[in-house]
Formats: C-alpha cells, structure tokens, sequence
C-alpha cells in the first residue's frame, strides 16, 4: 500500500506497492513494470497523462487491467495500440510478451515525448512510438492486431483502427462495464467497416480476481471496409510512384 516510507525509498508519493499478481504477470521483467509505475505516477503525472486520483490504484485499475490483455495475443504478432496515451495497454503487453512487435500510435507531441522516454528508459526493444492520427495511417500501418482503451464509443474506434488490420485480423479494445452495450449499438458500423464476428471476452480473471472486459473485432478480407480499401490502394500507388521518382533522381 502506499505510505510515505516508499516515498522516501525513491517511489513516488502515492504509488501502492505492486501486489504479489504483478510479479507472476511480468515475470523477469517486473523490475521494468515497476519502473514504468512509477514513471506514470511522476512523469505521467506532471505531464496530465495521469490523473492524481489514479496514482494509488494504477497497478490494479491501470498496469495490470491492461498487462492481461496478452492473454488473447498470437505468438509473433505485430500490434497498434491506437491513441496510446501514457502507453496503455501498449507498454504493459510489451512487457509481458517481448515476441509481440508493438506500434504506440499517438497524434500528441508531450504524449509521444513521454512515450519515447519510457520506451528508453525501460529497454523496450519490441516497442516503435509513431505520432500521428489513425485515419492519417490507412495504407501505412498494417498489422494483426489492434488495441485501444479508452479512446472513444467502439463504432468511432472501429472506424480508426479496423483499416489498420490486415486480412483477418482483430481488434481487442478495452471497455469495461460497457462493453456489451457498446456492441449491441455498434454492430451495423462494425459490418460497414469488414468486420465478420464479434465479441466480450472476460481475461485475466484468475490472475487479478476481476475479470478486464475486453470486445474483440475480428475482420475478413477487407479491414475497413470499401473506403479503406480505396485508400489503401491510392497510398500503394503514391508510394509506388515515390520510389520510381526516388530511383530516377538515383541515376
């Protein structure tokens, strides 16, 4: 729990001590989990990617809710956490699955500094930090999986994230009490945007004693729809074309 003694040991004021589950869900890199803690409750605080009131439940209500979430990913797959914030759930599934390649996608400048930051400080290796909006990177991002928590109404979030996806893959957004809800509302955008079946999927919940509620989204053969598909193919074609001009200017 947090008292002042582990202020004076170097932990921000407020940070609770990290319970016995964080060090069975990080493994050998709980040490960096608990840096990263303490990163948001210091750095992320002063910089408003924190709020105050949260310092004393992030490891519960924060790292760990999102650090389970690796539950539901493939062996090697690439992620987008879209609208990363303070790198969650980015950061915490990196932590526990080094085999994940992960893209912390983010249109803010203080947001992305801080990401950068604790990307370094923390070794992250599997981890790219991109600033930029979701709907500015159809056609340049393209991988398995997308992530998102706290972003916005799902049928908004889909309409971002699902043309990140390639064929078949899926997005696992965080939503909590209102995830059934959300969906019911969503399910005509969801069909618009290519996805093929959805769901609520309860994770963690041996690990934590509550279970993080998590939507899943999967996609067909077009992620996105027919506008992103049209999208898509203009970016091919205008990287296409760079190259050529870039090839030309060579010679």
């Amino acid at each position: 729990m947090a008292t002042e003694s582990s202020a004076a040991d170097g932990a921000p004021q407020g940070l609770a001590e990290a319970p016995p589950q964080a060090r069975e869900i990080f493994g050998e890199r709980f040490p960096a989990a608990q840096r990263y803690a303490e990163l948001l409750a210091s750095a992320g605080v002063q910089r408003g990617l924190i709020g105050p009131r949260e310092v004393p439940r992030l490891w519960d209500r924060h790292v760990l809710n999102c650090a389970v979430l690796a539950e539901l990913l493939p062996a090697g797959a690439t992620l987008c956490d879209v609208g990363s914030g303070a790198g969650l759930p980015g950061i915490p599934v990196a932590l526990v699955r080094p085999d994940v390649s992960v893209t912390l996608l983010e249109p803010l400048l203080r947001r992305t500094t801080f990401l950068e930051e604790v990307v370094r400080e923390l070794g992250l290796e599997n981890v790219t930090v991109l600033r930029g909006r979701a709907e500015e990177m159809i056609g340049k991002v393209s991988v398995d999986i997308v992530t998102a928590r706290a972003v916005a109404p799902l049928d908004r979030l889909a309409g971002w994230g699902l043309p990140l996806l390639r064929p078949y893959g899926q997005m696992l957004a965080l939503k909590g009490d209102t995830a059934e809800q959300e969906l019911a509302d969503s399910r005509s955008a969801l069909t618009k945007l290519g996805a093929v079946e959805w769901s609520v999927i309860p994770v963690g919940e041996s690990a934590l004693g509550a279970a993080t509620r998590v939507v899943q989204v999967k996609v067909g053969e077009s992620p996105g729809g027919v506008k992103a598909a049209t999208r898509r193919a203009k970016a091919a074609r205008a990287g296409r074309a760079e190259a050529r001009g870039t090839g030309r200017r060579r010679r």
